[in-house]
């Protein structure tokens, strides 16, 4: 039997086997051009693991003859790429070194720079991969000198047949005829995430473990609650997820938002999604609806006491409720303003009159039939400025009103 993982051996050798990234390698795609014009650039491949981005630096390499050399930044070292250089030097080829750097956000800066040396002198064309963003993760000389390339996450109709070619696979190895049904296949298909790798390591223990059929109840036990593939919560996927979930609420989107918190509720993490949805209440929805951070944080503790799968009604009542309120970034703003002027240098020097313990010439608001008195609250060198402006919601513009009476002028 062989023992090779079953990922492994399904692995595309060529260009046309690759199921999804067709805009990198359809016949109009911009790296098969590339290669087809037999010129290979220094690359970075960013996308989420079991996407191709191995395969394709295979398949890239075998076309253009170039010998391969395959590093992970996990475990190589600086001797480890020199080791790389020497080899290469030993190699009578004219097509030259393709360096294959797998994980290259675990290179620290002075590794990332040891690279430019040899691929800027031509000795070693570089495809590193990494499921970050490169623009976090690696240094812009680097960066500067390669071309990014996305990979995204496969179609589960795309991943299918995959699966069938699988199932066939392990039956000849076996000399047995088993059968996967259509719902086990997309339910493998549809709950690796978009992770081709991952959903045929699945199917494979499925393989294995089950009798003649491999129906959806036998797919379902290889399947966790938490869906593998959903987020690192290390990684950038996860912060796209709380980006999008905040995103939609500001845009007033509840379908969107109670689609992004369901992704990050399945995927493991409920603190995350509870600090961002408190943070909406303040930011996004602010003094059009005042009562929206007391509403959420009543449902966002409510939803910590009763922990998942209950803790799922009240944060998707939060984020509906958030979503649908009245929206005002004016304190935001306001707040963003005064602190300009803070880390500016500005207003150093307060009012006398609202100094302790004198308060020499202050003026005592609640003596006026209104509960106002005109007077200079701010320093004043910023006297006349103004930080916050009325949003144009009801709420806003009632309080607005009502000032505007009681100081007799139009704010």
């Amino acid at each position: 039997m062989n023992n090779q993982p079953l990922a492994n051996r399904l692995r595309p050798v060529d260009f046309d086997d690759i199921v999804g990234q067709e805009h990198l390698v359809n016949e109009n795609g911009i790296i098969r051009k590339m290669v087809n014009a037999g010129r290979i650039t220094n690359m970075i491949f960013f996308g989420p693991p079991g996407t191709g981005k191995t395969t394709v630096a295979n398949i890239i390499a075998k076309n253009s003859g170039m010998q391969l050399y395959k590093l992970n930044a996990t475990t190589a070292s600086l001797s480890d790429i020199k080791e790389v250089i020497n080899q290469s030097t030993n190699v009578f080829s004219s097509n030259g070194t393709l360096l294959y750097l797998d994980e290259i956000q675990y290179f620290n800066k002075k590794q990332q720079q040891s690279l430019l040396e040899y691929i800027e002198d031509g000795r070693v064309t570089l495809i590193a991969s990494t499921t970050e963003n490169p623009h976090f993760y690696i240094y812009n000389a680097l960066l500067s000198r390669c071309s990014v390339f996305e990979f995204f996450h496969v179609e589960s109709k795309k991943i299918i047949p995959v699966l069938k070619r699988a199932l066939q696979m392990l039956n000849e190895d076996t000399g047995l005829n088993k059968i996967a049904t259509d719902e086990a296949l997309d339910f493998f298909a549809t709950r690796a995430k978009g992770d081709v790798r991952h959903s045929i390591t699945l199917f494979e223990a499925a393989y294995y473990s089950c009798d003649d059929i491999i129906g959806l109840e036998e797919a379902s036990a290889f399947i966790p609650s938490i869906s593998p593939g959903l987020f690192d919560q290390d990684g950038d996927v996860h912060y796209n997820l709380l980006s999008c979930l905040q995103k939609s609420i500001r845009g007033s989107d509840p379908d969107a938002a109670v689609f992004y918190l369901a992704r990050l509720l399945e995927g493991g993490d409920i603190l995350s999604p509870i600090r961002r949805m408190l943070v909406c209440a303040s930011e996004d929805i602010g003094l059009a609806y005042p009562q929206a951070a007391q509403i959420a944080h009543a449902l966002c503790q409510t939803a910590r006491e009763l922990g998942m799968p209950e803790a799922r009604i009240p944060l998707a009542s939060c984020a509906i409720m958030l979503a649908t309120a009245p929206k005002s970034n004016s304190a935001y703003n306001a707040m963003d303003a005064a602190l300009s002027d803070i880390r500016a240098g500005k207003g150093i020097s307060f009012p006398t009159h609202l100094q302790a313990p004198l308060f020499k010439g202050y003026k005592y608001p609640h003596m006026s039939n209104n509960h106002w008195l005109e007077q200079q609250y701010l320093p004043d060198d910023i006297k006349d400025t103004k930080y916050y402006t009325f949003g144009d919601n009801k709420t806003e513009q009632a309080a607005k009103t009502y000032w505007e009476a009681v100081k007799k002028k139009k704010l």
